[in-house]
């Protein structure tokens, strides 16, 4: 009978900025492999902006999601599981599905995981993390998370979520986008409707990079900071990303636990 060599490739955007990614991705790379010591850990980054970044600048490789199930095809793994760290099944995620189909036949198994924000119960249960790092706030206060957004379809998941928010009794924590549907100046009226004079501002990401450091936190004047400011409405900072919390880290866990028990979507 032939050994079973089992992996479980973590797949993130990924960043350029080393401390975040000390802080959010290895940590919960590091969370992964404490909970499942009997499986090998390997990474793989999407964002070829990010991996071109990385090897130009500082001669660092990392793996994409086709290179890193050739390696692991090529060092006898059987057994396979993918899990991705991003929010959304939104483009991203569609290249790591891309990457997967390539090599399904390659292993015994090979099973991809879902992002945080998939089936209806995990925007519950992803409401229920964030509460744990949501400050205290009384009726003038807010927080207006930061989410990537996207043109892709899935972007739609924003939407669901500040629905959830709401259900959970959250009125005061808004969702708002970089990229995407709805932007922060879809936001500021109803701030503003509702006299909202605080607002802590605070990544919906796994890191705290590019778009939190510089287009939600600095001092341009087109920043969610200045935007704000600009309204006479008050301004806290919240630099960190989803990755530095432990229970987001415990419901990546939950998801990898999902795809080798069988269920990885969860769709019942």
């Amino acid at each position: 009978m032939s050994e079973v060599k089992k992996g479980i490739l973590v797949v993130s955007f990924g960043t350029s900025f080393f401390d975040t990614f000390k802080a959010c991705i290895e940590s919960t790379e590091n969370r992964i492999k404490e909970c499942f010591p009997e499986y090998e850990v390997r990474r793989a980054f999407t964002s070829y902006m990010i991996l071109n970044k990385l090897k130009k600048e500082h001669n660092i490789h990392i793996d994409r999601t086709e290179e890193a199930l050739e390696k692991m095809k090529q060092d006898g793994f059987t057994e396979v599981y993918v899990q991705p760290l991003h929010i959304m099944p939104g483009d991203e995620y569609d290249k790591i599905i891309n990457g997967v189909n390539q090599y399904k036949e390659c292993f015994d198994k090979l099973v991809l995981g879902r992002p945080i924000l998939y089936r209806e119960k995990d925007y519950t249960i992803a409401v229920e993390a964030l509460k744990t790092q949501l400050p205290q706030m009384d009726e003038r206060q807010a927080v207006v998370l930061m989410g990537h957004g996207s043109t892709h379809p899935a972007n739609a998941c924003y939407a669901l979520l500040q629905s959830i928010l709401n259900d959970n009794g959250l009125d005061n924590v808004y969702v708002a986008t970089v990229e995407g549907y709805p932007m922060l100046e879809n936001i500021i009226p109803k701030l503003k409707e509702k006299n909202i004079r605080e607002v802590t501002l605070m990544p919906y990401m796994l890191v705290a990079g590019d778009h939190a450091t510089n287009d939600m936190a600095s001092d341009e004047e087109d920043s969610w900071k200045s935007q704000l400011e600009n309204e006479d409405i008050k301004t806290n900072i919240y630099l960190h990303g989803l990755g530095e919390n432990k229970a987001y880290q415990d419901i990546y866990v939950q998801h990898l636990r999902d795809c080798i028990d069988g269920n990885p979507l969860m769709i019942d």
